[in-house]
């Protein structure tokens, strides 16, 4: 016997009807062949015995491998998870299961559920038996038969035809019809064809596709979402992720089991097979049970805007200091979601009130977790204790300190070095500056000052990585002067203004003397440029890359020092 009976959908059936079952595993079907009149009707017999469903899912020998009672989308046999489908392949298996008169949609045809499930799963064909004692469409063709009726048979199309559908399903037909149909030259065809349209879909190993999930909420408009979208692109893209679409959907507030609506999360499953994508990212925050449930809807990885974020910091961090701030940002994400997968953290437990039954893989993780909390959270401590030691160094020599801030990618580390003739690391991605830096230069009246480049921020910035730079974060409020530096040429560019001003208030820093860049401006309109100075607080227009404009904003930074504080620019003048 190659395949299997599954058990845990058989209660409540007697041994003689399990059997039926299991005999239907001993069923053949010729290869090239869709079904044969014999496993058809033992089938449709079941199905009028014991009045439930029967599907098996057959493989391209014509072994049957799974016996299971129920539709299609109740059958869960490791054939059918996808190891062997990809956009240019079919998963090598098809479901022949039987539906009652005036059940499932069986009067009119396959319903959306199940074809839903043959999109999902990449089925090589759909074909639903149609169980009727009289045999009505048999008869109305001059055939004979006894249980086994009309046959639906539905395939995966190439590309949606023209009414958006991902499948076809043929003119209904006699089972002794369908035993002829030459499958094995259709299938071959389908594959053929699917290669041909999707040359470029295989998925090289280690890329990752990502499909773009957002949520139009009450009081949001479509274009605000799509703008969200586009930046959420740009973060997938700086992760290392390939876009290959996206995906929104009106709802008052997110579903509280799937974020989407469950219709919503089956089209987001069909979406990703047509693009043959293996990731899915969100743009909003999701629970750990909106998480885990999402994944089992969609079958493949998903992630929000925060583990995204969490993720480029990861790469970015380059001291020891900024992995050690980004790996603590990481596990308070991860703790309240940890469902017993596990980590390597090795430690046993041992000792008074640790022996009895022991604890749990994941009571386990949890603590071990909490444990390297503890130690990252006293070693951020210790970081700041270094910085303030620095900082009151600082102050010694009276040295002003001024702060860049910014939205992220707005050209803070681009200033940084045309200030300073530093050579700071300057890549057009976001977050590409996790550590600060700090430089040295002088003023026009030769008066020295210090110039720190500080971590951008961004919309949605995750409460966790606020709490945990929050060492790095503090040299904005030890800050003499605030730069902030806007890229003047970004189409969403009061957005990005209102989220670092919210940032800086929650760092207690919105109320310190600041100075706005408008930077990027060999690539804005001029009357952009009239109109942002017009709104903005001290406002100075340059182009780091250019060069252009920096010696008036030194002539400002130099005034504003005089008015501030001017007692530490008397000790250094």
């Amino acid at each position: 016997m190659h395949g299997k009976v599954d058990l845990t959908k058989t209660k409540g059936l007697k041994k003689s009807e399990i059997k039926m079952l299991e005999r239907l595993l001993q069923e053949r079907i010729p290869e090239g062949r869709i079904l044969t009149i014999d496993l058809a009707e033992s089938m449709a017999e079941f199905t009028h015995e014991t009045g439930n469903v029967v599907c098996a899912a057959i493989n391209r020998r014509g072994q049957v491998v799974n016996v299971t009672v129920g539709h299609p989308r109740d059958v869960d046999t490791p054939e059918l998870k996808g190891l062997r489908s990809g956009p240019g392949r079919l998963c090598g298996h098809r479901l022949v299961y039987t539906a009652l008169p005036g059940t499932n949609n069986a009067n009119c045809g396959i319903s959306k559920e199940d074809l839903q499930f043959l999109a999902r799963h990449r089925l090589d064909v759909l074909a639903q038996i149609k169980v009727d004692p009289e045999n009505t469409f048999s008869k109305t063709r001059g055939e004979q038969g006894k249980l086994a009726d009309v046959v639906f048979i539905a395939h995966l199309l190439p590309a949606r035809d023209g009414e958006g559908k991902l499948w076809k399903v043929l003119e209904p037909q006699t089972v002794r019809r369908a035993q002829e149909e030459e499958f094995d030259k259709l299938i071959q065809a389908l594959e053929d064809e699917f290669r041909r349209v999707a040359p470029g879909l295989p998925i090289k190993e280690g890329e990752e596709r990502a499909v773009l999930v957002g949520l139009i909420q009450e009081g949001q408009d479509a274009w605000q979402v799509e703008d969200e979208l586009d930046e959420l692109a740009q973060l997938a893209r700086t992760a290392g992720a390939k876009i290959c679409g996206r995906l929104t959907q009106a709802r008052l507030q997110p579903d509280p089991r799937l974020f989407l609506g469950s219709g919503k999360a089956q089209e987001l499953a069909l979406l990703v097979q047509e693009l043959g994508s293996n990731l899915v990212v969100v743009d909003l925050e999701l629970g750990a049970n909106q998480q885990r449930n999402l994944e089992d809807a969609v079958g493949v990885k998903v992630i929000d805007r925060t583990e995204l974020i969490l993720d480029i910091f990861a790469q970015r961090a380059q001291t020891r200091e900024g992995k050690l701030q980004v790996e603590l940002a990481q596990l308070q994400y991860l703790y309240p979601r940890l469902v017993g997968k596990g980590l390597t953290l090795s430690r046993l437990g041992g000792g008074i009130a640790t022996r009895g039954p022991g604890e749990t893989k994941l009571e386990i993780d949890r603590r071990r977790i909490r444990d390297r909390i503890n130690l990252l959270e006293k070693e951020v401590l210790r970081i700041r204790s270094t910085r303030d030691t620095q900082r009151r160094k600082r102050l010694t020599e009276k040295l002003p300190v001024v702060a860049l801030t910014g939205y992220t990618n707005s050209g803070k580390s681009t200033l940084l070095n045309s200030l300073t003739k530093s050579d700071s690391m300057v890549e057009d991605k976001l977050f590409a500056t996790l550590d600060p830096a700090t430089r040295r230069t002088v003023l026009p009246d030769l008066s020295p000052i210090l110039i720190t480049d500080t971590v951008g921020f961004i919309k949605k910035l995750p409460t966790s990585l606020v709490a945990a730079f929050a060492a790095t974060l503090e040299e904005v409020g030890q800050a003499d002067i605030l730069i902030h530096v806007i890229d003047a040429s970004h189409p969403n560019v009061m957005e990005q203004i209102t989220s670092v001003h919210d940032v800086l208030s929650d760092l207690k820093a919105n109320d310190k003397p600041m100075i706005t860049v408008l930077n990027k401006a060999d690539q804005a309109r001029h009357e952009d440029l009239a109109w942002l100075a017009s709104q903005l607080p001290n406002p100075v227009i340059v182009s780091a890359r250019e060069r252009t404009g920096l010696g008036r904003l030194m002539e400002t930074i130099q005034e504003m020092l005089q008015e501030v504080c001017p007692e530490r620019r008397r000790s250094t003048a």
